[in-house]
C-alpha cells in the first residue's frame, strides 16, 4: 500500500477514535493524536502474516487470534480457533480482561486492516499491550499464505524460500503434509513481537 493512502487510512478515523474512547477509560494512558500519529504510521501494531502462519502451524500457545468482524462475518468464516470481539462492541467491559493481558499475544483482524487498525487504535488509547494487527487482514491471507503463487525463474532465492514456505503452511493448515524444502524456514524474517509485562505499582506510603 502506498504510504499516503496508507496515512489517510490511520488519519481519517483518528479523531473519530480519539473522541470515541471515554475520558474516563483512559485515566492517565490516554496518547495524543500526535502520539498515536506516530504509532500509526511506524506500523508498530502490525505483524506479518507468514510469523502469524508460522506460529499456527507450529501451535505457539502464546497466539491469540481476534476477529473484528461482525458476528455474521465471522460466522460465514473465521481464522481456525480465533475469537469475535466485533469492533463496535470493543469498549464492552465484557472484553477487557482479553485485550488488556499479559499472557497472549493478541492478532486482530478483518478482511482487509483497516477496521482491525481502528481497534488496535483503540486498544492502544485505553493503554493496552500486546495487541496487534495482521497485516493485509484476510485477503491477503487468502491470496498470499494459503494460495501462494509461484515466483517466476528470475526471481531470487529470497522468494522461492518464502513460496516453499507458504505452500508448506497451506498444506498444513488444510489438512495436508507439509513439504518441508531447504531454507523455506528462512521465509519468515518478521520477529515475533514479545509480549509485554505490565509494569507494577509501587506500594504507597511508609518510611
Amino acid at each position: 500500500m502506498k504510504p499516503l493512502k496508507l496515512l489517510a487510512l490511520i488519519v481519517i478515523p483518528l479523531g473519530i477514535i480519539i473522541a470515541a474512547v471515554p475520558p474516563d477509560r483512559v485515566k492517565h494512558f490516554r496518547l495524543t493524536a500526535d502520539e498515536l500519529l506516530q504509532e500509526a504510521g511506524a506500523g508498530v501494531q502490525f505483524i506479518s502474516p507468514d510469523v502469524v502462519a508460522d506460529m499456527l502451524v507450529q501451535k505457539d500457545p502464546s497466539l491469540r487470534l481476534i476477529d473484528v468482524r461482525t458476528p455474521e462475518e465471522f460466522d460465514a468464516y473465521h481464522m481456525d480457533g480465533a475469537i469475535n470481539i466485533p469492533l463496535s462492541s470493543l469498549l464492552s467491559d465484557e472484553y477487557t480482561d482479553i485485550l488488556n493481558q499479559e499472557a497472549y499475544m493478541n492478532v486482530l483482524y478483518s478482511n482487509g486492516s483497516v477496521y482491525a487498525n481502528q481497534a488496535w487504535m483503540i486498544t492502544r488509547q485505553l493503554g493496552y499491550e500486546n495487541n496487534f494487527v495482521l497485516e493485509g487482514g484476510l485477503n491477503y491471507w487468502f491470496g498470499n499464505i494459503l494460495s501462494p503463487e509461484a515466483p517466476s525463474q528470475t526471481s531470487p532465492n529470497e522468494e522461492f524460500a518464502k513460496y516453499d514456505f507458504r505452500k508448506s503452511t497451506a498444506a498444513a493448515l488444510g489438512g495436508g503434509s507439509i513439504v518441508a524444502t531447504e531454507g523455506s524456514a528462512t521465509a519468515v524474517k518478521a520477529v515475533k513481537p514479545p509480549v509485554t509485562s505490565k509494569a507494577k505499582k509501587k506500594p504507597a506510603g511508609g518510611c
